[in-house]
């Protein structure tokens, strides 16, 4: 018998999957144009994000000074986690979504050191708990690899849109628990990996931190999937999740590409005009904008920072500037 999850697509669900259609094919056309360091905050943002929901505490800041080599004063286990998900994301491109050994390998990168048996299927029961209270209990250890062996097999032969495919596999995914721990942060990897294969510009898109923006709405999503016992509830949780992130997006490309009016403008002005159009920009860039010398860029940023209208995050070398 083939497995089929269950679910339901609605008028609702068609309506997002042809917004999300239609505003993907808009910023595809800009994709060529994000630059390296964009990127990289992207991908600072998505691993920040993702490690947040399950209780990491780092920030963006923090996460991109590991992501450079450098000390950062932190536990050992969320040290382990950021390093984890960084070698995860980074060979996001070299996994087949259908496949149970690059599921595997991705989970050893992920939760390598700080999961004793990562890259395994657990071997015994697991149940998941809000305070005192079990709210799911997963599929006992022994059926484990027959359910992910048809969940990945109905992955490989879907004929349904990647938006909805990748949205039940993510449900199912949270709902069999397959691993000992890692499996939210597993979920949304692989989410992301089926949409980049349909969309490169996935693998650019910090979804994950727009989930972590909703926290409770997606556990209650998943729940409420729980209760009806079908994704439907989920698919539209993710959906709008998407959209959100593909909005937040396209307002960044926007600002990026529309000219920034600097006449008229005292020094601490234009910088932070321009740090609002490309948070990437360097201070040389700042004084060719400006048409100032670096010791006066350098004197206007120090006035903002004291201001705490302006925040350096990362390295001068490859960090990114934010508006506060």
């Amino acid at each position: 018998m083939i497995y089929q999850p269950p679910f339901e697509i609605t008028p609702t669900i068609i309506n997002q999957v042809g917004l999300i259609s239609e505003k993907v094919a808009e910023l595809s056309l800009s994709e060529q144009n994000l630059s390296p360091k964009l990127r990289k905050t992207n991908k600072i943002k998505t691993i920040t994000g993702t490690l947040q929901i399950e209780g990491n505490t780092l920030t963006e800041e923090q996460v991109s000074a590991i992501l450079e080599g450098k000390r950062v004063l932190c536990s050992t286990r969320e040290l382990a986690e950021v390093q984890g998900a960084i070698a995860a994301y980074e060979q996001l491109n070299q996994f087949k979504p259908g496949s149970t050994d690059d599921l595997l390998k991705a989970h050893a990168l992920l939760m390598g050191d700080v999961l004793k048996n990562a890259g395994h299927f657990r071997s015994q029961s697991v149940g998941i708990h809000q305070g005192k209270k079990v709210i799911h209990v997963a599929p006992p250890a022994h059926q484990i690899p027959g359910l992910m062996t048809d969940l990945l097999s109905w992955l490989d032969r879907c004929e349904h849109h990647p938006l909805i495919s990748s949205s039940v596999f993510h449900y199912e995914f949270e709902f069999i628990h397959p691993f000992m721990d890692g499996n939210g942060r597993m979920g949304r990897l692989w989410q992301t990996l089926i949409l980049s294969c349909w969309k490169p510009v996935f693998e650019y898109l910090p979804l994950e931190s727009i989930i972590r923006d909703h926290q409770q709405a997606y556990y209650q999503a998943l729940a409420q999937a729980d209760n009806e016992a079908k994704a439907t509830a989920f698919i539209v949780f993710m959906l709008d999740a998407i959209l959100q992130t593909l909005d937040k997006s396209a307002s960044v490309n926007a600002l990026e590409s529309a000219p920034v009016k600097l006449e008229g403008l005292k020094t601490t002005e234009a910088i932070l005009a321009l740090v609002a159009q490309n948070g990437e920009i360097t201070r040389q860039e700042m004084a060719k904008h400006i048409d100032k010398d670096i010791r006066t860029i350098g004197r206007a940023i120090k006035q903002l920072q004291e201001r705490q209208q302006l925040k350096r995050v990362g390295s001068d070398k490859t960090g990114h500037w934010e508006l506060l």
